[in-house]
């Protein structure tokens, strides 16, 4: 936690992965962010991974350091209190992250006409206003059909919801650029941060699109060989596996020396008529003889002896582990100043990190758990509204809003 921006109110209306994680980024630099969710949690507010008890770790875990405010909108009195919170007055306040659909009731034309500077960060799937998500996204990409082993005709689809991901970092960004301008000229804005335009546009600045139009044919499978460089897995004598990636000419070297084939080495280049001293590219050409000649020496190694000579002669490795060792891996999590232990509503006190950013001389501030659902319904109502205490009262007794939820 930071205290950047703790001069910044964001109201997040938003659900899943790509708005929550722009919320958390935000929120972890200091800014107030109030998440409003309908009574009883929203479509993400049970989603595996659980607890034993059945909270969501995966809720908990993108609602860290935020408020939490719980309204019924599904009848216009909450959602009319929901435009008014993102509506807002005060001068970094009118900041708005949704997915909601764009000409919903939380459209730009709406708000705009409660508060005319208002900004607008809105994540969507696709830039119709369709439904898409990140897995839908990515096999319309095509990389399931380039990931996996070389003999494999299926799709794999990934693990990971990069493009959720990447979509919530460019929408905590697009929010404070537009706040900025605002801060210049006292002129509103939407960003619309499209899932498929995000996806897209990363292949075409991967220099991917064009390789395909250049080409005139997909990118065939290549394993778990780095495309275009030298890099793979390979095995130890303790039957550890290694990912071993030398892209720059340092990190070839290293390799090279650390496994003492630099006359191998020399032998192949010699009889091909190429240098592999330079161009990562060479390496991944010739792989076929590097390769084998690379896991000879591997395999005679053992992990820890290598991975240390390797790290000091300035090579580029790292030990294939299970998520189950990342967690107790002490350079990742317990010896990380990004982490401290807390407890969230799921009442498993775990690792919490703050924000992954570390800025030389700023104060890093213990991280912030997520709260329960509703926890600070009352106290946003009166701060940000300035609603008196019959009125809450009132929302509470018509089931408008609600406070505090398992």
């Amino acid at each position: 936690m930071y205290s950047l921006l703790s001069d910044l109110r964001i109201i997040e209306a938003s659900s899943f992965v790509a708005s929550p994680s722009a919320g958390l980024y935000l929120a972890q630099l200091g800014a107030t962010v109030i998440r409003v969710d309908p009574i009883g949690g929203g479509p993400d507010f049970r989603r595996w991974p659980k607890s034993r008890e059945g909270a969501s770790f995966y809720w908990e875990g993108l609602n860290k350091a935020k408020k939490s405010v719980a309204i019924d909108l599904a009848r216009p009195e909450g959602r009319e209190l929901l435009e008014r919170l993102a509506a807002a007055p005060g001068e970094n306040a009118g900041l708005l992250l949704t997915n909601y659909p764009f000409d919903g009731f939380l459209s730009y034309e709406r708000l705009k006409a409660l508060r005319p500077d208002i900004v607008i960060a809105r994540i969507m799937g696709r830039p119709d206003g369709g439904s898409a998500l990140d897995y839908t996204v990515n096999c319309a990409l095509g990389l399931p059909m380039l990931t996996g082993p070389a003999f494999l005709k299926e799709p794999v689809n990934h693990v990971l919801p990069a493009w959720d991901l990447l979509t919530g970092a460019l929408a905590a960004f697009a929010l404070l650029a537009a706040e900025r301008r605002r801060r210049e000229t006292g002129e509103g804005s939407e960003a619309r941060i499209p899932l498929s335009d995000v996806g897209i546009a990363t292949l075409a600045n991967l220099g991917m699109l064009a390789e395909v139009l250049c080409e005139g044919r997909d990118r065939p499978r290549y394993g778990n060989d780095v495309f275009g460089a030298f890099g793979r897995d390979f095995v130890t004598a303790d039957g550890k596996r290694l990912m071993i990636v030398a892209l720059t000419a340092k990190q070839w070297r290293a390799l090279v020396d650390t496994l003492g084939m630099s006359a191998e080495v020399a032998r192949i280049e010699a009889e091909r008529g190429v240098s592999f001293a330079i161009d990562e590219g060479e390496r991944f050409m010739h792989r076929d003889a590097l390769v084998p000649l690379v896991a000879d020496r591997v395999a005679k190694r053992r992990a820890a002896e290598l991975v240390d000579a390797l790290q000091k002669a300035g090579g580029c490795v790292g030990l294939y582990q299970t998520l189950a060792e990342a967690a107790k891996d002490r350079m990742l999590v317990s010896d990380n100043p990004i982490f401290a232990e807390a407890m969230g509503p799921s009442g498993f006190a775990a690792p919490t990190p703050g924000s992954p950013i570390t800025f030389a001389g700023e104060v890093r501030e213990r991280p912030a758990p997520a709260v329960r659902l509703g926890a600070h319904t009352e106290e946003v109502l009166a701060d940000v509204l300035q609603l008196g205490a019959s009125e809450i009262a009132a929302l509470f007794d018509q089931k408008i809003v609600a406070g505090a939820h398992g």
